[in-house]
């Protein structure tokens, strides 16, 4: 291996990527993906954290091209990859991925789509820079994580700077040369801890790393220099991020696009809008609760085990704002046994003081699994322990949650009633089912901008 090998090697995959190599399911998954993305962002563009970040300092006060989803203003493209990037990720309801460890989505998208409103790029054109953005960020993630993860990175942010930057640099058909200085740039802006987790910060990490990746490609085009060997030099990404001996530099190219990883491990869309640690857990939950109709009333305790590594940031018994709450197994298990749902309104404004939520949440206990170990990559179990007040115990145990990858998606019908319920937050609802199909069929879209522009208009 050569010193320069690891970010040419990329780039020399990340500019092979043609629409016409993609394979079915990969086509399939990236349009599902981009569908959810779009619908988280337009859920979350009024989110606090969105409107914050949009009326800060100078912040798209110039205009510029690119619209700012959920809204009728356009700025420019980095600020509309900053503004929408927080919000995909303002209600913690877009996508994930396991190699990743986080959502990849989020940091690609909002910068693809500023980026192909500007040079009013095809739909064909648009979905084959975001597949080549995917695999390039989860490709970095097999050779760094768990070890990142656990480390306290947020591979959302220091990881999806990546997928920005390659997909950026494949929509704007850089060279080799030009696409390697673009992933030197981005390693150089990657940043993000988790612990701001819960916080308005942990969105603005994926805002910041969707407009630091589109900032690394553009600065590369126009010839802005950095070290071709950033991820393996001495003082380079590899060692500084995870340290000698806690990564693997050789999984970083090996087989790309063997299967893709869009395909397999795959995406994952949530069901529910919080911390996907939370959500076996909270399957489990449901279907106690319609399996024997359980009420507050009758239960005397709840139990919950979840992955080590996954509790190691939802574990926490008396969540102290909306945020914090989408971070707590307890609050969500809570939400679940009382509303037999947990649905966007139950992270907004106080609603985690509510009474009876705080009643049933002395008696949720969690605790990681025995059974779960550390040295996997299936680490999205959960079992819950229903104890009634009359001493009967009921037990479920969900090895994965439902949409937690291909080979156990989310029903279509669920999918688009998702995207329907986001989307209608922003948009006249009779305007929804257009978007729906288009966004369906985004290969036949043939421009970027003009989709844009039927998002604007539908704008309530």
């Amino acid at each position: 291996m050569t010193a320069t090998a690891i970010a040419e090697g990329l780039a020399e995959r990340i500019q092979s990527v043609a629409f016409e190599n993609l394979s079915s399911d990969a086509l399939h998954w990236a349009k599902v993906a981009v569908l959810d993305t779009v619908g988280c962002t337009l859920a979350g563009a009024h989110e606090e954290c969105a409107q914050i970040v949009g009326r800060t300092a100078t912040i798209g006060t110039s205009g510029g091209a690119c619209l700012v989803f959920g809204t009728d203003r356009r700025v420019g493209p980095l600020d509309a990859a900053l503004i929408n990037g927080t919000a995909a990720h303002a209600l913690d309801y877009d996508d994930c991925s396991n190699t990743l460890g986080g959502h990849p989505s989020a940091p690609v998208v909002p910068a693809l789509f500023a980026l192909a409103e500007m040079h009013k790029s095809s739909g064909k054109q648009f979905l084959t820079a975001y597949v080549a953005g995917w695999e390039a960020e989860t490709r970095i993630a097999r050779g760094v994580n768990f070890h990142h993860y656990e480390k306290g990175w947020h591979p959302t942010a220091t990881l999806g700077v990546f997928g920005s930057a390659a997909g950026c640099a494949h929509l704007l058909g850089l060279s080799v040369a030009q696409t390697t200085r673009a992933l030197a740039l981005a390693a150089t802006f990657s940043s993000g801890i988790k612990a701001n987790f819960g916080t308005m910060t942990k969105p603005l990490h994926v805002g910041h790393a969707a407009r630091n990746g589109m900032l690394a490609a553009l600065l590369a085009a126009d010839g802005f220099t950095a070290s071709a060997n950033v991820f393996e030099h001495k003082q380079g990404f590899l060692n500084v991020f995870n340290g000698a001996g806690n990564f693997n530099a050789d999984a970083i190219l090996a087989d790309w696009a063997e299967p893709w990883d869009i395909v397999s491990p795959g995406v994952a869309i949530k069901q529910y809008p919080c911390c996907g640690s939370t959500h076996p857990a909270i399957d489990a939950m449901l279907m106690l609760v319609r399996d024997n109709n359980l009420t507050p009333e009758s239960v005397e305790r709840i139990d919950s085990w979840t992955h080590p590594r996954r509790l190691a940031h939802t574990d926490r018994p008396n969540p102290q704002s909306a945020l914090d709450a989408k971070f707590s197994v307890q609050y969500c298990l809570a939400r679940g046994l009382i509303d037999r749902r947990v649905s966007i309104e139950h992270f907004e404004g106080d609603s985690f003081r509510d009474p009876a939520v705080q009643d049933v949440l002395r008696r949720v206990h969690a605790a990681p699994h025995p059974d779960m170990k550390m040295d996997t990559f299936e680490h999205f179990g959960a079992e819950v322990k229903v104890t009634l007040k009359n001493g009967e115990t009921l037990v479920q145990k969900v090895h994965r949650p439902l949409g937690r990858g291909p080979e156990n998606p989310l029903p279509t019908d669920l999918l688009e009633a998702k995207f329907a319920n986001c989307a209608g937050r922003t948009m006249s609802a009779n305007r929804v089912p257009a978007l729906l199909q288009a966004l369906r069929g985004l290969e036949q879209v043939a421009s970027m901008a003009a989709l844009s522009e039927t998002m604007q208009q539908a704008v309530r």
